[in-house]
């Protein structure tokens, strides 16, 4: 997706400038932001396509970014960029929304491959859909890329969540395999394995299903991969 205006969001001078000029390279818009405060700006601006964001920031830490952006509706895809390399710090960046997770030090090609990944992903996801559709005691807007919860909440969706959901809604009540969901939602990322998928369709019969332990609308199919019982989008887009 070349010509995709990204932020980067890095108090390291050197390390700003390296990315950024390797991100211009390949045709990508850059803007910069040196800490948490501006880089709330920045994306409050709007036309930001993706969010490459360290977490040691002065003012707000990258966590708190993130946090912020994605309580305020904002779902710009975000690649954290960290030496905070612990798996706890790989967690609460995903739990707080992030897309994807690069430790430093990195290589360029990797980070050049995951930002195209992502924004592939991103285009990938604004196919054409239902914006509304109901899943077992729930529903999905991939719209406004949030859920409906069983128990009445409404909670964000991140785009890999989305994305998997996407995949099932448009099997139709087929099967979807773990490869396929990994090719077609974390592509060329280097870490995930077929108990990633596991563990992102527990988190998301959680939101769906009466009881998420013994699912009848996200089911396993043993061996293979997940099938979603087939569901319908009301005629006016909304949940049927």
């Amino acid at each position: 997706m070349t010509g995709a205006r990204i932020l980067v969001v890095e108090d390291e001078a050197r390390i700003a400038h390296l990315v950024c000029d390797n991100l211009e390279d390949e045709g990508y818009r850059v803007a910069l932001a040196s800490d948490g405060e501006a880089a709330l700006r920045a994306a409050h601006a709007g036309g930001i396509e993706l969010i490459l964001l360290d977490v040691m920031l002065p003012q707000l830490d990258g966590f708190e970014v993130c946090r912020r952006l994605r309580a305020e509706g904002d779902h710009t895809p975000i690649l954290f960029l960290t030496a905070r390399d612990l798996p706890p710090d790989r967690v609460r960046g995903l739990m707080v929304g992030g897309d994807d997770y690069l430790v430093k030090p990195f290589q360029l090609d990797e980070l050049l491959a995951r930002v195209h990944a992502i924004l592939r992903r991103r285009a990938w996801s604004g196919r054409a859909q239902a914006s509304k559709v109901r899943i077992g005691g729930g529903w999905v807007d991939f719209e406004r890329a949030e859920a409906t919860c069983v128990d009445g909440s409404v909670e964000p969706l991140n785009r890999k969540e989305l994305g998997i959901l996407r995949l099932l809604v448009e099997a139709h009540g087929g099967v979807v395999s773990r490869t396929d969901i990994l090719a077609e939602v974390w592509g060329d990322e280097a870490d995930p394995t077929p108990r990633t998928v596991d563990n992102f369709v527990v988190r998301l019969r959680k939101r769906f299903e009466p009881d998420p332990a013994e699912p009848v609308y996200l089911m396993t199919m043993r061996g293979v991969g997940y099938r979603l019982k087939e569901v319908e989008a009301a005629p006016d887009g909304t949940a049927s």
